[in-house]
C-alpha cells in the first residue's frame, strides 16, 4: 500500500468528503511550509509577485492560519506581501494564477486519479465508512471509473448514504418543533454541515473552478 492509498484509507474513516479532507490537509501543510521556510525564497516570492498574492480564499486562509499559530505569526506573510506590494507599485501585473490554487489543483488531480484507479479495493471500505463524497468529487470520480458494474455499485452506495443523511437532517429539523421532547443526537447535529459539505464541498481549492476548466478546454483547442 503506497502513501496515497494510506491517505485515502485514513480519510475514509471520518465524516465528510474524503477527497476534500485530503486537499484541505494538503493546503494547510503547504501554507505552513511557505510561512515557515520560504518567506525569503526568491522563487516563492516571484510566484507571489506574478499572481499579485494569493486568490481571496487562499489569502484569508493563510492569514487566519498565520495568526492562529504562535509558531507562525504575521511575520512571514508580511514579508511576502510587502514584496508583492512593492512589485505592484513598480507597475507589476498579474500574469499567473494563485500558487496555492495551482498546487491544490495538481493534488486534487493526483488524488482523484489514484482513487479511481484503486476504487475497486476501496469501495467496501467506503460503503461502511461514515464519509460521503461531495457532489463534485462523486461525479468526477464516477466519470473516471470504466467498470460499469463498479459505477453502478458506487451510485447505489452514494444514494443510500444520502438517504441516510436526509433522515438525520429531517430528525434534526423535527427536534426544533416545540412539541418535540427529544434532543438531537450527535449524528443528527452533524447532518446540516455534512449536507452543506455534500453540495458545496469544503473550503478548498480555486474559487473559480468552472472558469479554470473552461480555460483548459479552450487551450486544448489551440
Amino acid at each position: 500500500m503506497d502513501i496515497i492509498e494510506i491517505e485515502i484509507k485514513h480519510s475514509l474513516e471520518e465524516e465528510g468528503c474524503p477527497v476534500c479532507r485530503l486537499i484541505e490537509k494538503f493546503e494547510k501543510e503547504e501554507i505552513e511550509t511557505i510561512l515557515y521556510e520560504h518567506p525569503n525564497d526568491p522563487e516563492v516570492r516571484k510566484s507571489f509577485q506574478k499572481s499579485l498574492g494569493l486568490c481571496p480564499r487562499h489569502a484569508w486562509k493563510t492569514l487566519r492560519l498565520a495568526l492562529s499559530n504562535p509558531l507562525l505569526g504575521p511575520h512571514g506573510i508580511s514579508v511576502i506581501y510587502k514584496d508583492v506590494l512593492m512589485w505592484y507599485l513598480r507597475g507589476g501585473q498579474a500574469t499567473e494564477e494563485c500558487l496555492l490554487c495551482k498546487l491544490s489543483s495538481e493534488k486534487e488531480e493526483i488524488l482523484l486519479e489514484s482513487f479511481s484507479e484503486r476504487f475497486s479495493s476501496f469501495i467496501d471500505l467506503y460503503e461502511n465508512s461514515p464519509s460521503i463524497l461531495c457532489r463534485r468529487h462523486y461525479e468526477d470520480l464516477l466519470s473516471r471509473i470504466n467498470d460499469e458494474k463498479l459505477k453502478e455499485k458506487l451510485a447505489r452506495i452514494q444514494r443510500r448514504k444520502l438517504e441516510g443523511l436526509f433522515k438525520r437532517l429531517e430528525s434534526f429539523v423535527q427536534s426544533f418543533d416545540y412539541r418535540s421532547e427529544r434532543k438531537p443526537n450527535e449524528k443528527e447535529k452533524r447532518a446540516l454541515t455534512e449536507t452543506i459539505e455534500f453540495f458545496a464541498g469544503r473550503e478548498i481549492g480555486p474559487e473559480c473552478r468552472e472558469k479554470r476548466r473552461e480555460k483548459r478546454w479552450l487551450l486544448k483547442l489551440r
